[in-house]
């Protein structure tokens, strides 16, 4: 009968790929790494470094795990491990990504020389008044009047958006694409709800509300949406 393989080697143009199987003991899989590495047919000297990457499946490893599994690599020929590609998150993945999604409720008025910032979304009930900043790195859902400085997607996400009951805003910037005087809807024609988003020109346009239904149909989480 075969043996089974916890570990197979592929090189690519990048260098070497490595696939450990997840469901063997972690002991069996540095035996076997150890063993594959030293009977691979690379026995010319080299002086560069060859790229590794590491695909663990559904294992997770601690941070020791990680360090010892790069240690053992580097141990053979000019092999270093830049990637390890795992489907579990790490605790610090898991909080990361939690943060920025969540959405945080604030009830008050920011005013000027103040900065309201979150990671995620933010639902503020209250005015930004002139002076005043708000940033998101998510959406911004303002349930008053944006008179002040509003960044949404402050930390690259082109798709993120601004919203507000009353859009007069000194400013308003998403991810790195800003407009310092921004269209505004004259006051005989203004609207409840408006919001900002970069269009396909990558100028950020105010609109009414409803535009979001085609232009961001995944904007879904204020609605129990994931």
């Amino acid at each position: 009968m075969k043996k089974r393989q916890n570990v197979t080697i592929k090189g690519t143009k990048d260098g070497l790929v490595l696939r450990l199987d997840d469901s063997c003991s972690y002991e069996e899989l540095k035996r076997e790494i150890d063993q594959k590495l030293s009977a691979n047919t690379m026995t010319q000297e080299e002086r560069h470094l060859i790229s590794v990457k590491l695909e663990v499946g559904n294992r997770y490893l601690t941070e020791d795990q990680r360090e010892e599994l790069k240690f053992l690599i580097r141990q053979r020929k000019n092999l270093v491990v830049d990637d390890i590609e795992s489907n579990v998150l790490t605790r610090e993945e898991a909080d990361r990504l939690r943060t920025e999604n969540e959405v945080v409720t604030v009830s008050k008025i920011i005013r000027s020389g103040q900065v309201l910032k979150v990671s995620g979304d933010i639902l503020l009930i209250g005015d930004v008044n002139p002076g005043g900043t708000i940033m998101a790195g998510g959406n911004i859902f303002i349930m008053g009047t944006l008179k002040g400085v509003a960044h949404a997607g402050c930390f690259g996400n082109d798709q993120a958006v601004i919203v507000a009951s009353s859009m007069k805003p000194s400013q308003v910037r998403i991810s790195d694409t800003f407009n310092p005087a921004p269209d505004i809807v004259p006051e005989n024609e203004k609207r409840e709800m408006e919001c900002a988003y970069i269009d396909e020109d990558r100028q950020i346009k105010i609109d009414r509300l409803q535009v979001l239904i085609e232009l961001r149909p995944n904007l879904t989480r204020l609605e129990g949406g994931h």
